[in-house]
This record gives C-alpha cells, structure tokens and sequence, in this order.
C-alpha cells in the first residue's frame, strides 16, 4: 500500500485498481482510480467506507495491519455506490457486534445490494447528527443528489478532517503523476456535473465548518490550499466558465467539415482568441470533450449532415451536453451537406433543450467543401463570438 500519511489516529486503508479499463463502464482510466477508505482509530473504532470487490483483498489486508488485533464499531456509509459499498456485507459479517450507520435512504437501498439481516444493527442519523468516538466527533451532513439520492459527507471536529464522499474526487490512482485539475475536472463533470444546485448547497454547509483536510473517496488527499479545491468545485457546480477561450468540437465523415473547423481555429486566433481547443468527436475521449466544453466561455459545433440530421458523433456530444446541464455558454454553429444541409437545424434543435446559451449568427453553411464566401462568413462569426 502507498503510504498515505493523514493523522496519528486517522489512517488510510484503501486501495488503487491499475487494471480497470473503464470507470463507471464509460470512462477511460489511463492512470487507474483509487477506491479511498479510511479508518479512526479511538475508544471506538470506526470505517468509513469499504472499496470495490475488485480490491476486496488489499483492502482486507490493509484494514488488519491498521487495526493491530482491535476490533470494528462503526462502518460509515457515506454512498452505496458499489465501487465504494462492494465490501459492506463482507464487514458486517467479521464483525457482528459493529453498528452501520447511515440515512434513511441508505438503508431504504441496501437490500437491494445485500442479502443482510441489519436488525439491531442499523444507526440512521440525520442532518446535524453526531457520534462520539472518544476524542474525536463524527458530525453528519446529509447530500442528496451529490450524486446519489442516499449521499452524506461526514465532518470529524477534532481534527477538523472532511469525509467528502465522491466530492473532490478523481479519476487515477494515488500514485498518478498527473495534475488534479484536469482529471477532477473530467470526473467532475461527467459524474456529478448535472447536479451543480446540490452541489452548491453543500457548498454553503462546508463553507460554515473549519476544514483542513478533505478526505475524498477517490484521488488524493487534500491537505494545502484547500480554497483552490472549494473555489474550482464553486466555479464548476455554478456553471460558469473556468478559463475564456472556445472549444471547437467537429464531426467529419469525409475530412471537408474538418478542415472547415480547422479553419475557423485559425481565424479565431488570428482575432486574438486566448484559446482554442480543436476536437474531433469521431475519435476522441467523449468525457474529455465534455468536460472541455464546460471548462471553455463558448462552442463551436462544426458538423456534417446525416440520415436527414446529424452525423451521430455530434448528436452523441450535443446528449452528453444536456444530461450534464450545460448551460451558460455562447455557441457558433458549422454546418455541412452536399444537396441538403440539415445538420444545422438538428443541433440548434437540441440546443434549444439547454439553458442561458447564446448562439451567434451567422450559421455557417457549407456545401460539401468551403469556399471563400464560407471563410467571409466564418470571420463574421468569430467575431461575434469574441464580441459576446
């Protein structure tokens, strides 16, 4: 186990998964994940969280060391996601005489995962609840749909340490040399993204509590300028851009609308654009084009016409976009089609379905490969969009 040093009395006993290819069956993992446990050790002895069946024995293991012959009281329940609940059963039967405590939702939900008799066994708290441990204080803050209807984050008052459930997290394991920016940003927002208001009301609860450490249930542990991490979760659940530049997203069947958007990059720049990202949908990291698009001030979708609509790689991205909320942006549309251009009318139609979006004129309309009145109209465009 990597050494994750925490406090004298709260130890880390989780577990990094290098083998998974696809978090959630949709998310590539380059760099692995952590499944993030923890265990208090005092007069009482409490886990929060168990991991993934998939590391089921160096979670075991890790749990043995730390606990040195002493037994479990407590198992907190912060989400009974299964990469984070795979192990509850597992626990409740070592250790008979340990109490489960979570909300009235988590133990609405748990039959449906475990074939477990909880009688007697069960300590359903609510907002505010606290538990005794000895010397440390276990208080409880119910959040809802963060991203879980049965999620609560957990604060430690002694040592002022933030159990925040799938919150803060990332994608990679804890041994990643990666920036937590951008894979925090990329989970956040294909995971949690949709649920910015739920977000921002617990915001408005760890905003009240002195936090020095958040303890996530996936990536590392935030010890040092904890106002970064709460400021980017701020900026994220409020959908606000972070950075101004524009995401440019195409789907190319033959190469033609490609070049269209590679051209509309250059001009942007040229105008004096801070940043242009160029994405082609048909071959990237959907969650990654996702999370670009919410991380850029404004889009523009370039697209070939298909079937009477749009080609699929664009509808595909346009979905993504309104589960998640995307909102808040200013938009530029490029559309293509060789006798009759629908791509165009398709994406403004799903659009429609967002919030707060600004989309400029003009529609750039090529027919099956641009010419110069399409880069007249592609300058036009760039200017409204610096414009906006």
């Amino acid at each position: 186990m990597k050494d994750v040093s925490i406090t004298d009395s709260i130890l880390y006993i989780g577990a990094d998964d290098k083998t998974l290819d696809l978090f959630e069956s949709q998310y590539v993992i380059p760099n692995g994940v952590s499944y993030n446990s923890y265990l208090i050790l005092d007069e009482k002895v409490a886990v929060m969280d168990t991991v993934d069946a998939r590391a089921t024995d160096t979670w075991l293991d890790n749990l043995s060391k730390a606990l040195n012959g002493r037994t479990v009281d407590y198992l907190v329940i912060s989400h009974l996601e299964p990469d984070h609940s795979g192990n509850i059963q597992k626990l409740a039967e070592m250790y008979p005489d340990m109490k489960l405590i979570g909300n009235a939702k988590t133990f609405a939900f748990m039959p449906q995962f475990f074939d477990l008799d909880l009688t007697g066994r069960t300590i359903t708290v609510k907002e505010g609840d606290s538990i005794c441990l000895g010397s440390h204080t276990l208080n409880f803050f119910m959040a809802p749909m963060v991203h879980w209807p049965e999620v609560m984050v957990t604060y430690e008052s002694s040592e002022k340490v933030l159990f925040s459930a799938d919150g803060f997290g990332k994608f990679g394991a804890l041994d990643a040399e990666e920036s937590w920016t951008c894979e925090a940003r990329r989970y956040y927002f294909n995971i949690v993204g949709k649920y910015g208001a739920q977000v921002q009301a617990l915001l408005k609860k760890a905003a009240a509590l002195d936090i020095q450490m958040i303890c996530p249930l996936h990536g590392p542990i935030l010890k040092e300028d904890l106002g970064f991490y709460l400021g980017k979760y701020d900026v994220w659940s409020s959908y606000r851009p972070e950075d101004e530049g524009t995401l440019i997203a195409y789907a190319s069947i033959h190469g033609n609308t490609r070049k269209a958007a590679e051209k509309m990059a250059d001009i942007l720049k040229a105008k004096g654009a801070k940043k242009v990202v160029l994405t082609d949908l048909s071959r990237c990291d959907m969650a990654e084009a996702v999370e670009d698009a919410f991380r850029y001030s404004s889009l523009v979708l370039a697209a070939a016409s298909y079937d009477g609509g749009v080609f699929p790689p664009m509808e595909d991205f346009l979905h993504h976009l309104k589960s998640k909320m995307y909102q808040n942006r200013t938009i530029g549309l490029i559309e293509n089609g060789t006798w009759g251009p629908t791509a165009g009318r398709t994406m403004k139609g799903i659009l429609e379905g967002m919030k707060n979006l600004t989309v400029c004129d003009p529609m750039v309309t090529i027919k099956s490969t641009m010419n110069a009145a399409n880069v007249e109209a592609m300058e036009q465009l760039a200017d409204a969009i610096l414009a906006d």
